[in-house]
């Protein structure tokens, strides 16, 4: 782990650390480097962290729907107002709106439960090369960096809060078709905070940075390309605690893009196979000119 990437998660954290400025009220702030609109995973994260922070420690999230109405300004604080909407003797539901510049840009609605036992099944890992086998998606952008224009390789060359290796990995830009599944191996680039709520936060945070490409690998475009990207909803259900230190596998697909939107499923599993979440999607890509 370089120090630059413990860097860079460290100041994720502290953003996804929220101040809070009356009950039911919490400010959450951006990174000072982003000059466009707020990333979908931090407003997601850090809407999370104000629901988290209205429960009682015992009751942990199992599943959150959020909507993304209108782009974050990155240059102004976004205050996020908790609703307490029920506290039942096992489920707890909250809701949260994010407001800046006296318009909503993002509300959520998540399910807190206390701890039970019960049925348990899930569906088995693909099986797909390990990341020790697998080249660094940072290093090959790093690599081509001098293709881009300068604006863009600022953003390619910025340390990263999490290693990423895809097991299938393409080049940045327009890029051959093939059907729509990505397998994708993850890793926090520091420590983690040992609080299971705590990575609940930051794994909804990471959940949101290489979904909605997978629904563009059947039309051979990417990131990259000339299409407009943006996250529409976002749901998660957390299924099994798992610590985040490790390399975690996320299998993605993408059963359908229509009207230019793009659908796309996640499942995210520990390096042993347990299924720790459950992830669905659906954005903006809109080819640009159209």
């Amino acid at each position: 782990m370089s120090e630059a990437g413990q860097k860079a998660l460290a100041e994720v954290l502290s953003l996804l650390d929220l101040e809070q400025i009356e009950e039911n009220m919490f400010r959450g702030l951006s990174p000072k480097a982003r000059t466009q609109r707020v990333f979908g995973g931090q407003v997601l994260g850090q809407a999370l962290a104000a629901a988290i922070r209205t429960v009682e420690p015992s009751r942990h999230c199992h599943s959150l729907h959020a909507y993304f109405l209108r782009p974050g300004d990155p240059r102004v604080p976004i205050l996020y107002q908790v609703d307490r909407a029920r506290d039942g003797r096992s489920f707890t539901a909250r809701r949260v709106v994010a407001i800046q510049h006296g318009a909503q840009i993002f509300n959520l609605a998540a399910s807190f439960q206390i701890p039970e036992t019960g049925f348990d099944h899930q569906f088995e890992m693909p099986k797909v090369p390990p990341p020790e086998e697998l080249e660094d998606a940072a290093t090959m952008l790093a690599r081509r960096a001098h293709e881009f224009p300068q604006a863009l390789r600022e953003w390619i060359l910025r340390p990263r809060p999490f290693a990423t290796r895809h097991v299938i990995l393409d080049g940045p830009g327009d890029r051959p078709p093939r059907p729509p599944f990505d397998n994708v191996w993850f890793r926090a680039a520091g420590p983690v905070p040992g609080d299971l709520r705590q990575r609940q936060i930051l794994l909804a945070y990471v959940s949101d940075m290489t979904l909605l490409d997978t629904s563009l690998l059947p039309h051979g475009k990417s990131f990259f390309s000339a299409v407009q990207m943006a996250s529409i909803d976002h749901a998660m259900w957390f299924h099994r605690d798992a610590e985040l230190d490790d390399w975690l596998l996320y299998a993605q697909d993408s059963p359908s893009a229509s009207g230019a939107r793009g659908f796309n499923r996640g499942l995210i599993f520990t390096r042993s196979g347990r299924l720790i979440a459950s992830v669905a999607q659906e954005g903006l890509i809109r080819p640009r000119g159209m």
